[in-house]
């Protein structure tokens, strides 16, 4: 009781000097790393512009996705941000968790809680006749949430079932981060009340370019198919591209049951093997999908093109399409590669022309070229992972992209030059602190970068390291170094892409920030509050990215577990990704999972932190550990309750 009190005193104290002018206070959402410390997003972005840092010890009893109050130190932390400290909870956003038993004894369960990470354990007193083991996956209600101390005083909703079985996964994910995975019976009256095909009326007003060669390239597994392409070259030279989004705002309106709905989900959440939807399948993968040999009402985007690739013209028109041909980009490779042949030989050839035209200006206005293959985790029907599937970034994927980008930037453009409101797609200029263990991470690998280079510089870094092992790496380091792309009505410009203009149209079956702009690009009478609809876009995104992190992370466990039963005594490459003053950080190749060695596993030496050069030096052995060393690595324990791995460092020969 006195250590509360004294909290609470230090609490009002605290407050009082924010009134008195010591620090500033505002509100806003947290958001919590793995790691224990968090940042906040203000509710005033205009006076704060950027996350505010709070410290793992000055979190309080907030957790991650609570509405808090904080206290804004005046004095920042050197050359870095501002920081702050909770000083209470004004709203929590679970009442419901998700836990894994951990601890039992006769009269309490002590659960591993994924979405607050190591930062807090909840408790659930034993009950006569009910039983649960190490490893039952647990549906909790919070009773008390207790100080930042305390365990959560919890009860018990569901038994989902246990650690060992894959299938929960994915349910556990989506009850935990609180996914909406299910539609109301008013959703889908509505949705039952739209007609199997397009009708003549809904045609009214609308262009007609059904006869052009449309075509749409996607994933294998891909249903909702919401950009067909087209292009013609004229007897000048000039490219005209056309990009063709299925037109979703005209199913869904203004404040209709599917519009609520969409505001809260605000994207599609992608699971490996499953999928969350923004909407009901009758129109992601039905009625809005650009199938083949179907009518479909779309939002066309004409944009007409020099032989250098310079935009000299564009129009923005509601339309209709019918897509001639659907392709996979296996498929469309292959036909580049004259593996197949095919009637769209010549138009993909010209696709592919242009392509290398957008990606060549890309490059001379400063966009940095990750092109990162991707790394699938393949599972089988209950769940369980298999192996895993690289996907290259072939040039399919990069005129799909590169087309994309085009008609963003165009919408985007179009709008802010007739002075509408959008939402934007914005990316920050990255702090030069920031860049450092990027830097540090370059060095590392052996390659040569100046202590603040030049974008043109950078772009020469990623040119070189295409021929080395190390561009993966180093581009997932890059992105890391980043501040997070949002959604503003503010347009501040996108530094990733290098444009002043920027906003997403290209994907409004599984966004709603694109389904907005749709409606403001021909009914700008009919949304308002776009502050607040950006700001939701950008916390159900990042809300998530973590339920698909999460998922993916006990998958590649779960397939390194695998491994492990038909070969323990397999050798992993990694290579060090971090160095702190505590242990560290390494990537475990090829599957892209993280693992950790803290300074007291590494027992063939007394290790030392070298601040200047941040690496850590054996002081007998003379052994050092820096980003970029190779590690040879075999799997020692892994425990999927607490989804953490121990691994055993070879050393060198």
């Amino acid at each position: 009781m006195k250590k509360d009190k004294k909290r609470n005193e230090d609490i009002y104290a605290k407050e009082q000097g924010s009134q008195n002018g010591d620090d500033a206070i505002t509100y806003g959402i947290l958001h919590v790393h793995s790691r224990g410390f968090g940042f906040v997003s203000p509710d005033n972005p205009n006076q704060y512009p950027e996350d505010l840092f709070i410290p793992k010890h000055f979190k309080g009893n907030a957790i991650d996705g609570d509405y808090v109050k904080v206290a804004i130190y005046k004095k920042k932390r050197a050359n870095k941000g501002a920081e702050g400290r909770v000083l209470s909870v004004v709203k929590r956003k679970k009442k419901e968790l998700v836990g894994i038993v951990w601890i039992t004894n006769k009269k309490y369960y002590i659960l591993y809680i994924h979405s607050l990470g190591d930062s807090k354990r909840a408790i659930v007193k034993q009950k006569k006749g009910v039983n649960y083991h190490i490893g039952s996956r647990l549906l909790l209600k919070v009773i008390d949430w207790g100080n930042e101390k305390n365990l959560i005083l919890c009860s018990v909703l569901k038994n989902m079932g246990t650690i060992d079985d894959a299938k929960t996964d994915i349910p556990a994910a989506i009850k935990d981060f609180e996914i909406r995975d299910s539609f109301s019976k008013l959703v889908m009256q509505q949705t039952q009340q739209f007609p199997k095909r397009i009708k003549r009326e809904s045609l009214k007003e609308r262009l007609d370019y059904t006869h052009l060669q449309a075509c749409t390239i996607d994933p294998d597994t891909a249903q909702d198919f919401d950009d067909a392409l087209t292009l013609n070259r004229d007897k000048n030279g000039d490219f005209q591209l056309g990009v063709h989004i299925a037109d979703v705002s005209h199913y869904v309106h203004k404040d209709t049951p599917l519009d609520l709905e969409s505001t809260i989900r605000c994207n599609s959440t992608y699971f490996p093997g499953a999928v969350i939807p923004m909407l009901p399948e009758e129109l992601s993968n039905n009625l809005c999908s650009l199938r083949e040999n179907v009518i479909r009402l779309t939002i066309s985007v004409f944009i007409t093109l020099d032989a250098q690739g310079n935009t000299k013209n564009h129009k923005i028109v509601r339309s209709y399409i019918k897509s001639r041909k659907r392709f996979t980009y296996k498929q469309a490779k292959e036909v580049l590669d004259k593996k197949i042949t095919s009637p769209y030989y010549d138009i993909l050839k010209q696709m592919e022309t242009l392509c290398h035209l957008l990606k060549k200006r890309r490059f001379e206005r400063g966009s940095v070229d990750l092109a990162l293959p991707e790394i699938v985790i393949l599972v089988d029907d209950q769940g369980n992972p298999y192996g895993y599937e690289e996907i290259k970034y072939d040039i399919t994927h990069q005129i799909v992209e590169e087309f994309m980008l085009k008609a963003n930037e165009i919408v985007a453009k179009d709008l802010a030059s007739k002075n509408l409101p959008s939402v934007y797609r914005i990316h920050e200029t990255p702090s030069p602190e920031n860049l450092e263990d990027f830097y540090a991470l370059a060095r590392g690998l052996g390659f040569s970068v100046n202590d603040k280079p030049t974008v043109q510089e950078i772009q020469s870094l990623f040119t070189l390291a295409k021929k080395t092992p190390y561009a993966q790496q180093l581009a997932i380091a890059y992105i890391r170094s980043m501040k997070l792309a949002v959604y503003s009505p503010q347009n501040v410009g996108h530094y990733g892409l290098a444009l002043k203009n920027y906003c997403h149209f290209t994907s409004p079956i599984r966004r709603y920030s694109d389904l907005i702009v749709h409606r403001l690009l021909f009914d700008k009478k009919t949304v308002k509050n776009l502050q607040e609809i950006s700001k939701r876009c950008s916390e159900q995104e990042r809300n998530s990215f973590k339920a698909e992190m999460y998922v993916v992370g006990l998958k590649k466990l779960r397939l390194l577990q695998l491994y492990q039963k038909n070969n323990p005594k397999k050798i992993y490459k990694g290579v060090v990704n971090k160095v702190k003053s505590f242990g560290i950080f390494f990537e475990v190749s090829p599957i892209q999972f993280e693992g950790f060695f803290h300074i007291s596993e590494l027992d063939d030496d007394y290790y030392i932190f070298q601040k200047n050069t941040r690496n850590l030096v054996g002081q007998n052995n003379g052994r050092v550990f820096k980003i970029g060393t190779k590690l040879d690595l075999l799997i020692e324990n892994i425990d999927l309750i607490s989804m953490k791995s121990t691994w055993t460092l070879k050393k060198p020969k």
